[in-house]
């Protein structure tokens, strides 16, 4: 039993493979519902405004409302996860975010539905930022690329998917149903949350091989704990504490990280304001009808699930590469101590393909619609955006989480915080820009913010090393001076 223990207290992870893949599955179909919700909604907009007897205005502070809570939430629930550990926080979000649509299912009045929309977003906006708290728990920073990208697949995909759902239910059944099938959905996720996700905070139970307190187990490990409680030690409670939301923004402001955030968040934004303006311009040029516009958004979510797949391929490769380059030897059993190691130089070794891929298919694709071309040329420009932007996505969140490996979900945190702010600025100014410049120029623009971003990032390349190496010695030095 004594080797067995040792055995395990020197890997990365105690969890096999077929584990790790399970659990990815049960995060990524948890970090679905976030992005899912704000999306399937739009189509039923005239038909709430319509039964409630209200403005398009006023429906339209609902959406702002979710995007507010989506920005400020993570700060919340990833400072508490990685305090009291992911599976309580998971539990917690997934029945505010059930009894949540159960109420906006059933209720008849303006008020209630801006309150539930509040709730809902409350209950599922931080699931992406556990997703990734939960990647950097069980994969060494060797092969943490394809265990993001296979995490953030559902979210990637989400956005895309929930404008078709949402326009089949909303005239097919009636809007009721848009959050009568979130109910369901959200219902068997929990359910297969509290049976199978064993808790996986490093601070709780280390690699895995600490037994956690009661609270943390699964169901699944408490019934056959007696099999395996007398190799694992018992656990130590952590000390608590309020949650502390300026712990994002405190990383917001560190130099290695800021410029990498800004970056994101700039292809966060030209996401945003794609998948905005997609509707209004498809029905204005090509006279599409609601439905019609809704199976258009599905070229961009394919994307980028393929995108999520393939782009964790490539992150893996490069951090091989950019070990051989350096001369260093991955450790894939205990993990890497990145502290000698150019993580900079490995996550960001590709990133300039997409950036500059993203910039001229953004900009061709303001200028097909400009020119009212055949349909099919801006949804494949759409699809390249969608595969080029969620490689950025995934390796500036990838790089995010191995610069804080002490706080990964607070990390993916503080980049919700910063992307749902800029995005927040591009989408309330992008109709005023559209009816100014047009889709050419309007796009021309976005795609010249994201030219951008390769200034910044190159900084990062070149010295973000340096920047977090000073970083780490001032927090030494002021935990000595403790």
């Amino acid at each position: 039993a004594q080797e067995t223990s040792g055995s395990q207290e020197a890997q990365y992870s105690v969890f096999n493979k077929p584990e790790k893949r399970w659990i990815i599955f049960l995060i990524a179909m948890a970090g679905f519902f976030s992005p899912l919700s704000a999306n399937i909604y739009f189509p039923a907009i005239n038909y709430l405004a319509h039964d409630l007897s209200v403005s398009l205005e006023l429906i339209n502070l609902t959406i702002t409302a979710y995007l507010i809570c989506q920005g400020i939430v993570p700060s919340l629930v990833g400072d508490t996860a990685d305090m009291i550990g992911r599976r309580p926080v998971y539990i917690a979000a997934f029945v505010v975010y059930l009894a949540a649509n159960v109420g906006l299912a059933l209720q008849d009045s303006y008020a209630a539905l801006l309150v539930l929309r509040i709730l809902q977003s409350s209950g599922s906006s931080g699931t992406i930022a556990l997703a990734i708290g939960v990647v950097a728990d069980l994969a060494p920073p060797h092969e943490r690329g394809r265990y993001v990208g296979a995490a953030l697949c559902g979210p990637n995909a989400a956005p895309s998917l929930g404008p078709v759902l949402g326009g089949i239910l909303a005239e097919k059944a009636n809007w009721r149903w848009i959050f009568w099938f979130l109910s369901i959905l959200s219902g068997l996720c929990l359910a297969l949350i509290i049976i199978c996700l064993p808790e996986t905070a490093r601070k709780l139970v280390g690699n895995g091989s600490i037994r956690p307190k009661r609270l943390n187990r699964s169901v699944a490990s408490c019934i056959s704990e007696s099999k395996a409680s007398q190799n694992f030690p018992e656990h130590v409670d952590p000390p608590l504490r309020c949650p502390n939301p300026l712990s994002c923004l405190r990383i917001v402001f560190h130099k290695d990280t800021a410029l990498v955030l800004v970056a994101n968040a700039i292809f966060y934004m030209n996401y945003s304001c794609m998948q905005a303006s997609l509707s209004p311009l498809l029905m204005d040029i090509y006279g599409l009808s609601a439905l019609e516009v809704g199976l258009t958004y599905l070229p961009y979510g394919i994307a980028c699930g393929v995108a999520s797949f393939l782009v964790g391929k490539v992150m893996d490769h490069d951090y091989k590469v950019t070990a051989a380059a350096v001369g260093f030897t991955i450790d894939k059993t205990k993990g890497d101590d990145l502290a000698k190691f150019p993580i900079e130089k490995a996550r960001l070794r590709s990133i300039w393909y997409f950036v500059s891929i993203s910039t001229a298919c953004t900009i061709g694709y303001g200028w097909t619609l400009q020119a009212r071309t055949h349909l099919a040329a801006p949804l494949i420009l759409q699809f390249i955006c969608g595969l080029t932007v969620t490689g950025t996505f995934n390796i500036c969140n990838t790089l995010i989480v191995d610069l804080h490996p002490d706080r990964p979900a607070t990390a993916s945190a503080s980049v919700s915080i910063v992307r749902c702010s800029v995005a927040a600025i591009g989408v309330s100014v992008l109709q005023f820009i559209l009816d100014s410049l047009g889709p050419g120029w309007t796009f021309t623009l976005f795609g010249a913010l994201g030219a951008a971003t390769a200034p910044m990032l190159w900084f990062e390349w070149e010295r973000g090393m340096r920047w977090r190496t000073d970083r780490l010695e001032r927090k030494e030095t002021v935990q000595d001076e403790k």
